[in-house]
Formats: structure tokens, C-alpha cells, sequence
């Protein structure tokens, strides 16, 4: 019957205690202060969404959106109804807007404007040039 007492188990070593840390002492890291700059957090998901803009008050809240990465269709009827003085005003305002913070803006219709954050792009089609009506014939590949 072999001896229990004769194969003991090593005993662990302990890791190194960390000192204590003083919630009143800033913690020490290897950043410089100057490199520890803290971005303005913007949301990681891009919404498409429809606004409408009834009076020139409305483009505070529709440039933020802008700026917070949604892509915004502005139904522009409501607004146009009113004075299409405020409506030439208004998209003015949001074109200069659009092209200081890098995004796109395009009318949609007679009634909608499409505004885009910088990084997307709105695609805008190119119409091919008319082919001048002739009695030839178009050359081919043969």
C-alpha cells in the first residue's frame, strides 16, 4: 500500500500583489498626455431617413443629422407651398453646407432633395450624347 504522505503536490507560486490603487491618484500610462485625445463619438450605423422641411427653422436639425452620418430625402412641397423664395433659400443653405463637410446633396423630383454624409456618393447618370440621325449606316466590328 503505497504512502499517501510521500507525494506531496508542489506548492504554487504566488504572483506579485499589485500595489493598491488610490481612487484619488490618476492612473499612470505609457500614453503621453497629449496623444490621449478623446473623439467625438458618432454612430457606427447610417440611417436613411425622410424629413420633411416645413419652415427654414428645420435646418439646424436636418444639417446635425448630416453630421451624425444619416443619409436624409427632405420633401420640400410643404416649405415650397409656402415661398419659393424660402425654398431657393433653404437648399442654397444646405449646398454650402453640404460641400463644407465633404457630403452630396441632389434634387429628387420637383418635390425631394437627397443629402448625403461625407464618404457616400450620390450616382448621378449620365445621358449619352444624341447620335445625329443620318441615312449610313453605323459602322460595325466586321
Amino acid at each position: 500500500m503505497p504512502a499517501f504522505g510521500l507525494f506531496r503536490k508542489p506548492k504554487k507560486q504566488e504572483a506579485p500583489k499589485k500595489p493598491a490603487v488610490n481612487p484619488q491618484e490618476p492612473e499612470k500610462t505609457d500614453i503621453p498626455p497629449q496623444e490621449l485625445k478623446v473623439e467625438p463619438e458618432v454612430s457606427s450605423k447610417t440611417y436613411l431617413k425622410a424629413i420633411q422641411l416645413k419652415e427654414l427653422t428645420d435646418l439646424e436639425a436636418i444639417k446635425e443629422e448630416v453630421k451624425n452620418g444619416n443619409i436624409l430625402i427632405l420633401r420640400i412641397s410643404h416649405l415650397a407651398s409656402k415661398s419659393i423664395d424660402d425654398v431657393k433659400n433653404a437648399v442654397n443653405q444646405l449646398y454650402t453646407f453640404s460641400e463644407s463637410i465633404g457630403g452630396d446633396i441632389a434634387r429628387l423630383g420637383e418635390e425631394r432633395v437627397v443629402m448625403c454624409p461625407k464618404n457616400i456618393r450620390i450616382w448621378r447618370e449620365k445621358t449619352p450624347e444624341k447620335i445625329a440621325v443620318s441615312n449610313e449606316p453605323l459602322p460595325t466590328a466586321t
